[in-house]
């Protein structure tokens, strides 16, 4: 059986520049995340004409396709052997792939049909795949420990945060003329395709990959998946991060139709309202990264999702119009909606762990296939199911189109009651959950004295990039 290696419980932690570097691919998703999930649906289904059920099916029908992509990328990355690392060659693979999806979604070259919207979105969420996947992995490998892990996606999060921040200031520069033409969806476009080969070449370039054995003569079948799948701490992570994924995607679904129809504030208001939830997670990434190091990352994300329940709710006392009351909820929500996914993602990191120590195999690029195939089904019935239901309500979303008070009624109730409940019970899964601090602890220490054992065999090291040892020699 062959042992993988990992950092050394000595030498694992990241310097302040290359921990920079290495979260910049935090950029393209922060930025993706709100581009993608608030204003590129709705520009088809407004701006095209598209209809907000069709749309809403085409979203969905592509991220359940390409979800079962993810399975067999993860299975691919984790057996790769390369000069350069195994995560490393990925991260760059991914990079003209997402490139090109954005440009052709964001910058329509052709005219824009159903079967347009579905190739492009399929291409988009491949790059997507390829770059989230091997960025998670490479910082599973970069950070080893529980506390370490915690800093890590923290900092991805803090620079993702960073990226969705951004890349709302063009909408909110550009104006409500920009927003009727679609201009301002055509420049965050063309942000996001600048920031893309940046991002990734710094990450490539400044990050160590610690060298592992190779594994790729070792049989994984169905039967192991769904091992894997049922683990108890798996499965836990699985419907949470699914959970957590669903509710706020479903309010980003409808947020600018919320804001604009039910609560009375023009674009470039909403789209300011949306800068302060964004931007409150930098804050939010920072304070319960370290919250996680004090009280577990699954206590953490137990007390985050109550917190941002009770702060959604509250937006239905904020008068209309009232942009000062209103920023008071959007910043609470944005400061704490910053740890679902960075420590869902750092829990992942512990899995692969345990998995490594029981089965002596790397399998943490698959572990984070599952999280984003959940993930991906979570945004596309986000889109998808909110869209149907907003439609049966009767709710119109064409520019200038006036909506009668049941089917705006029926935007606020969809709005809030639905993510609320998902939210929740994502926080409900992490009762009882056993992989906590000192578990982990313990799960390190015995991979520290098998990796010390194998040391005299094989020496792994850590993988510069070419050009780096270039310029270190």
């Amino acid at each position: 059986m062959t042992v993988e290696t990992a950092p050394s419980s000595k030498g694992d932690r990241l310097s302040f520049a290359r921990l920079l570097a290495f979260s910049q691919p935090g950029l393209i998703v922060g930025a993706l995340a709100v581009a993608i999930s608030v204003h590129l649906p709705r520009y088809f289904a407004a701006h095209f004409g598209m209809g907000l059920a069709a749309v809403g099916g085409i979203f969905m029908l592509v991220r359940v396709i390409d979800c079962g992509f993810d399975p067999l990328i993860g299975l691919v990355m984790d057996r790769t052997q390369t000069r350069v690392g195994r995560y490393r060659v990925w991260l760059m693979l991914g990079a003209p792939v997402i490139a090109l999806g954005v440009f052709m979604l964001f910058i329509p070259q052709a005219t824009v049909t159903g079967r347009y919207l579905f190739f492009w979105l399929l291409v988009y969420y491949i790059g997507y795949s390829l770059i989230t996947l091997s960025h998670a992995s490479w910082g599973s490998v970069v950070a080893g420990r529980y506390n370490e892990r915690s800093r890590v996606f923290g900092a991805i999060q803090i620079v993702s945060t960073i990226g969705a921040t951004l890349i709302l200031v063009i909408p909110s520069l550009m104006g409500a003329a920009a927003e009727k033409s679609g201009a301002n969806v055509r420049g965050m476009g063309w942000a996001i395709v600048i920031v893309v080969p940046i991002a990734v070449a710094l990450a490539a370039l400044a990050t160590p990959e610690r060298a592992v054995s190779d594994s790729s003569h070792e049989r994984f079948g169905l039967k192991d998946y769904l091992d894997m799948i049922l683990r108890p701490d798996m499965l836990r992570i699985i419907i949470a991060d699914f959970c957590l994924t669903l509710g706020p995607g479903w309010m980003s679904a409808l947020y600018l139709f919320y804001f604009h129809d039910a609560r009375g504030f023009a674009a470039p208001s909403a789209n300011l309202l949306l800068l302060i939830y964004i931007g409150a997670g930098v804050l939010g990434a920072i304070v319960m990264s370290r919250v996680a190091m004090k009280i577990g990352k699954h206590r953490t994300l137990q007390v985050a999702a109550a917190g941002y329940s009770i702060g959604l709710l509250s937006l239905v006392f904020a008068p209309k119009g009232a942009f000062l009351i209103a920023a008071v909820p959007m910043f609470v929500l944005g400061f704490l909606a910053s740890s679902f996914t960075m420590l869902d993602r750092a829990m992942v990191a512990d899995v692969g762990d345990a998995v490594r120590l029981e089965q002596g195999k790397q399998r943490v690029s698959l572990l984070y296939a599952m999280i984003t195939s959940s993930q991906k089904i979570a945004t596309a019935l986000s889109i998808g199911l909110s869209f149907t239901v907003l439609a049966a309500v009767g709710f119109n979303p064409k520019e200038g189109a006036v909506n009668t008070p049941s089917a705006v009624l029926g935007l606020e109730l969809v709005y809030l009651i639905t993510p609320v409940v998902f939210v929740m019970i994502g926080a409900a899964c992490y009762f009882g959950y056993k992989l906590d601090h000192k578990r982990h602890a313990e799960i390190r220490g015995q991979l520290d004295e098998l990796d010390a054992r194998t040391a005299e065999e094989a020496e792994p090291g850590y993988l510069e990039s070419p050009i780096i040892e270039s310029i270190a020699g």
